[in-house]
């Protein structure tokens, strides 16, 4: 394994993206979900990892890269962006767009199959990988997972947390994250940040966004969130969704403390 498969794996996960028409949704008039992603490289000895077992952060039920897959060594995360179509349809007051809403169930099919796709590709070649989204181990306890795609995004230096608990990357905020773990080393993407939240202005246009106002000034309350989440599965099951605070907002689809 060696850096020129990781830059055949970033090729192979464009590819995917770009041309599989499991990205397309013929329901909506061949709308597809995501554009180019971003891809890039954590370390999985990064001193982070621990860091994430403690209670304020994630909690001593997240697994570490080497608990899911011993002899890790890295760990490929990466970030889906929605289309403008998805995010500009989501712009209106009250409950998701239907366009959003296939975007957040099918959209975590795709990228389900993205993350299998990814590991039968390192399997082929030698190498051995668990993306711990489609493993029979992930698990979610008190609303808690034992893999967080999104704090796995910011040790990979994808990007930033935000008021609303969302991840703002160079290419914002509205999309999904995924992940797999690999036996082999690749230098690490380095992280252009030091605060957990140095990406987010702290402008508040997401708490006006909220519908059900789960957003104040101090952050978000989850238990709100949810609530509004069991709302909206009740109304357009099996879909489900929001993604308000990421739409009609500075950072949804760049980073906004980036230099133009």
């Amino acid at each position: 394994m060696t850096t020129l498969l990781l830059h055949t794996i970033k090729e192979k996960i464009d590819d995917f993206v770009l041309n599989s028409p499991q990205n397309i949704v013929n329901e909506l008039e061949m709308m597809r979900m995501y554009d180019q992603p971003l891809v890039a490289v954590a370390g999985a000895h990064d001193a982070l990892w621990e860091k994430l077992k403690e209670p304020e952060v994630v909690g001593s039920q997240h697994l570490s890269p080497q608990e899911w897959l011993v002899g890790a060594k890295s760990v490929i995360s990466y970030f889906l962006p929605y289309t403008q179509r998805i995010r500009r349809s989501n712009c209106s007051e009250g409950f998701p767009s239907a366009e959003w809403l296939y975007g957040r169930y099918e959209g975590e099919m795709f990228n389900n199959a993205l993350c299998g796709f990814v590991v039968e590709m390192i399997e082929r070649a030698g190498g051995r990988a668990i993306a711990p989204s489609i493993d029979k181990r992930l698990a979610v306890v008190n609303r808690r997972s034992n893999w967080s795609e999104r704090h796995v995004a910011f040790i990979a230096g994808l990007g930033t947390f935000s008021l609303n608990r969302s991840m703002i990357t160079s290419l914002g905020s509205a999309g999904r994250f995924g992940s797999v773990i690999v036996d082999f080393a690749s230098a690490p993407t380095k992280r252009l940040y030091k605060e957990v939240d140095e990406y987010c202005t702290k402008c508040g246009a997401c708490i006006d966004r909220c519908p059900p106002r789960a957003i104040n000034e101090n952050g978000k309350d989850n238990g709100i969130c949810l609530h509004f989440l069991d709302e909206v599965l009740e109304r357009y099951k099996p879909r489900y969704g929001c993604g308000k605070c990421q739409t009609a907002v500075p950072c949804e689809d760049k980073n906004p403390k980036e230099k133009v």
